[in-house]
């Protein structure tokens, strides 16, 4: 029996740690990550499910040398693992969890893991912890975002290693996990207007988040009110210009 699955049979003898006290690079990975998790989100709403769990900035504990590693100083990060965003598919989606510990969820690691570049953390990005993803965690699809460059990357594990995920014509990239395409999008989220990483249907549809689904119905919405007042107002128009007829 390996270490991890002696570790969901008792308590541990330590305390999990769940923040490593570092704040995210800039607003623009705050909004990035609640944009993306807002999008999963609302496309399993659409199918349906509820079977699946959306991580962001949230750590994710692999084995009990890790977890042991991170306890015993917390101020050594070396062993902090903590994927921008990530998706896990098949599982309970209404546990709440503080973090995504292997051992407690079946020996199920993140199946799409996409991170957001930043000047201190791309090479670690690019390296170390593709590494791990690939050989460790065996996670099927991996995503890397650069807003400095505007740039998404895709990569799909095959073996030991990772092939790039080549784009479609509208230069987007296809997630065999999601089932769904991930693409750049220029717009506004949360008052903040840049490139983002967006959902797509297959058809090319965005994936729109709750608030934009309902921004679009107000507008339908008011759109028909102006349609239906400008046939009666064409009607009663109609109605004053007949002649009367006399007896």
């Amino acid at each position: 029996m390996s270490r991890p699955a002696v570790a969901a049979l008792a308590p541990l003898p330590f305390e999990l740690v769940y923040s490593d006290g570092e704040p995210l690079e800039s607003n623009w990975h705050v909004n990035q990550i609640t944009l993306f998790k807002e999008s999963v989100q609302q496309a399993m709403k659409e199918r349906g499910r509820s079977d699946y769990f959306v991580g962001g900035n949230m750590f994710v504990f692999y084995s009990l040398e890790q977890a042991q590693a991170i306890a015993a100083d917390i101020n050594d990060h070396r062993h902090y693992r903590g994927p921008d965003v990530f998706y896990v598919g098949d599982v309970d989606g209404k546990t709440d969890r503080n973090a995504w510990v292997m051992w407690e969820e079946g020996n199920r690691y993140p199946e799409v893991i996409v991170e957001l570049l930043s000047p201190s953390t791309a090479r670690k990005d690019r390296t170390t912890k593709k590494d791990l993803y690939a050989h460790v965690f065996r996670t099927p699809e991996y995503f890397l975002q650069d807003p400095d460059q505007v740039k998404l990357e895709g990569f799909r594990l095959a073996g030991e290693s990772y092939r790039p995920i080549v784009p479609n014509a509208q230069g987007r990239l296809w997630s065999e996990q999601l089932g769904l395409e991930l693409g750049l999008w220029q717009g506004t989220f949360q008052e903040q207007t840049a490139t983002w990483v967006r959902l797509f249907h297959p058809d090319g549809h965005l994936v729109l988040t709750g608030n934009e689904k309902a921004e679009v119905e107000r507008q339908r919405a008011e759109a028909a009110e102006a349609e239906l007042a400008r046939l009666r107002a064409r009607l009663d128009g109609a109605g004053r210009g007949k002649p009367r007829t006399g007896r």
